[in-house]
């Protein structure tokens, strides 16, 4: 099945502009003193303006033409989320370079090949621990000249002739700025729509990192088209948390508040995450599946803590509140009712968690489950899926609050074009889809058709509405030793409802039927222990709890129901280490790698077959 095709002649501009760097710099002048970006220092949230924004944003760029570093050329970034980050990427951008972010979590292994691959030869990194790792493997990147590193702190009396300071960097380029002023403006005046506006490397669960080159048009492409679609407003407060090296976040945190003029303001880490997102109370805020999940865990928990009173009002209010959401036209009597429900229970539960002024809640970079959704509807949080990847320059399709078509992740962009190959594989067309991969031509050959289609490596099918339901990869299909095709993805969601399972991974392949390894939420599953006094020294031996297994056991006897007899899970394990964004299983968006956790798990594999 294919979609029309689409004129997007009027979608390769926004405001009359075609680069990312020429629209930045109007807003900065145009904003000047209001506020661009908010972050904490010793427990107090600071605001910084949009001229601090353009300001240090070209003394960074003009120290960087001091180094030497050239149109086209990438510059890597190594730090957790923060505004230098963003001051570095403008910099970079603006004088025609290609910033590209490397995950806090990568090793110094993963920090060489990123440096050989792209060819960078400056390097920022965000303090004294991202330096070791350039320190520990700087023979094996002979390529960088010039680390700065932005946070000083633990660094005093240290001295290397190839580091240097932030501030030395602002420093530098304020005397090239009064030395030969306007040089900063020239390079971006240089710059085209078909030029890389960053490079996007892939978490490479298949391989080495690939590095995806997004352009300035694929950017203005984005903005543009989901301009109605995801109605981000100049007096909005985001919250910026996903890595920045994430094109999902580079969207919803850079691009989108340049072309809107909202505030972003940085959680202080991953671990605070929730704190903060109370503290601003975002009024849209982009989040994986792990992150909704969460909150559905933690609210779970605060209703088994409410006592018999509590939890009824809660679960009464939860059920007035899914009336509420799936009438068409609510009658006078439900709309009392929610009323009454939303003033005494869900209102205050929204301000608990930071949702209590979100007009949209996004979901993407993994599949979630459809009950999850109607859950946070019945809340009173509109969340809404859409579907993306890199090579999409994040988004291709979305939901929107007015037309959220749940299980479905959405009709696609305007502009964007589907399709469906004679395997099931989507393939995608239009402005969205990336410039390459970055010195892999043939990997590049491989990723798209000879007509221009990227092959996503998804399977989907398009609804006579044109939404899109994605049901899985095309690498991920388990096709049983009976010869039956099963895509895991569908009860992997179902299960990771659960408030007990964070993720599941479904075994089978050319094996009789499935099993499931399964990793558990360790706070809701620690406390459902407690509660019943149920010893356990560690992660480890909690997991071997004989009620803790049951419990999971119960999970998966439910999720059964919901399938076909060959679908279902007929054992499981579960994994006895607690796992982090450091571990080589997990993605950076807290997604378990299938092969890797086949490989290091054989073992238990082995023992329910």
């Amino acid at each position: 099945m294919e979609m029309s095709r689409v004129d997007t002649s009027d979608l390769l501009s926004f405001d009359g502009f075609e680069t990312m760097t020429a629209l930045w710099a109007d807003r900065c002048t145009r904003y000047g003193d209001r506020v661009a970006h908010r972050e904490k220092e010793l427990g107090i949230w600071q605001a910084y303006s949009w001229r601090d924004y353009y300001e240090s944003a070209r003394k960074i760029g003009r120290a960087l033409m001091s180094f030497g570093v050239q149109k086209g050329e990438p510059v890597l970034i190594l730090s957790e989320d923060r505004r230098e980050w963003l001051y570095i990427d403008l910099a970079a951008a603006s004088i025609g370079a290609i910033p590209a972010g490397v995950y806090t979590t990568d090793s110094a292994g993963q920090l060489a090949y990123l440096a050989k691959d792209s060819g960078a030869r400056v390097l920022f990194v965000e303090n004294d621990e991202q330096l070791d790792k350039f320190l520990q493997a700087r023979g094996e990147m002979p390529g960088i000249e010039k680390v700065v590193v932005l946070d000083p702190d633990g660094l005093a009396g240290f001295s290397d002739p190839q580091v240097m300071f932030l501030e030395d960097v602002y420093a530098m380029g304020e005397a090239e700025e009064r030395r030969a002023p306007g040089l900063f403006e020239e390079a971006m005046a240089t710059i085209r729509p078909e030029d890389p506006r960053m490079l996007i490397y892939t978490s490479g669960t298949t391989g080495p990192p690939k590095g995806a080159v997004i352009t300035h048009r694929n950017m203005i492409f984005q903005l543009k088209a989901g301009h109605q679609l995801l109605d981000f407003r100049a007096d909005d407060n985001l919250l910026c948390f996903l890595p920045l090296c994430h094109v999902l976040e580079r969207l919803v945190s850079v691009e989108a508040p340049i072309a809107n003029g909202c505030t972003v303001n940085f959680a202080e880490s991953p671990e605070t995450v929730f704190d903060n997102l109370q503290e601003v109370s975002p009024d849209s805020f982009a989040g994986v599946p792990r992150i909704w999940e969460k909150i559905y865990s933690r609210v779970m928990i605060l209703r088994s803590e409410a006592g018999p009173v509590g939890a009824w009002a809660f679960d009464r209010a939860l059920a007035i509140g899914a009336r509420h959401a799936a009438a068409e036209a609510p009658g006078a009597g439900l709309r009392l009712a929610h009323w009454v429900a939303d003033v005494t229970v869900l209102s205050n539960l929204r301000r608990m968690l930071g949702l209590g002024k979100a007009r949209r809640v996004t979901s993407g970079a993994a599949p979630i489950s459809p009950e999850l959704i109607h859950w946070f509807a019945a809340l009173g949080v509109p969340l809404i899926e859409g579907y993306g990847m890199t090579e999409t320059a994040g988004v291709a399709t979305v939901n929107t609050v007015d037309d959220n078509r749940i299980g479905t992740v959405g009709p696609p962009l305007p502009g964007v074009e589907l399709r469906i190959d004679e395997n099931g594989e989507l393939l995608v067309g239009g402005p969205c889809v990336f410039g390459g991969y970055w010195n892999k031509p043939e990997k590049t050959a491989e990723t798209m058709t000879g007509d221009g289609w990227l092959r996503t490596g998804d399977i989907g099918r398009i609804g006579n509405d044109g939404a899109l339901t994605i049901t899985g990869r095309l690498k991920d299909i388990i096709i049983t030793a009976g010869g039956k095709n099963i895509t895991p993805a569908e009860i992997e969601s179902k299960l990771k409802f659960s408030p007990y399972i964070s993720d599941a991974v479904v075994i089978g392949d050319r094996r009789k039927y499935l099993t499931c390894l399964i990793m558990i939420d360790q706070e809701n599953v620690e406390k459902f222990a407690q509660d019943r006094q149920i010893p356990f020294s560690d992660f480890a031996s909690l997991t071997q709890a004989q009620e803790v297994r049951e419990l999971i056991g119960g999970v998966v006897a439910e999720t059964n129901k919901a399938f076909a007899q060959v679908e279902q899970i007929k054992d499981f394990r579960l994994i006895d280490i607690l796992l982090t964004a450091e571990d080589e299983e997990l993605t950076p968006t807290m997604k378990l790698k299938r092969n890797f956790v086949n490989q290091r798990h054989s073992a238990l594999i082995d023992e329910m077959y």
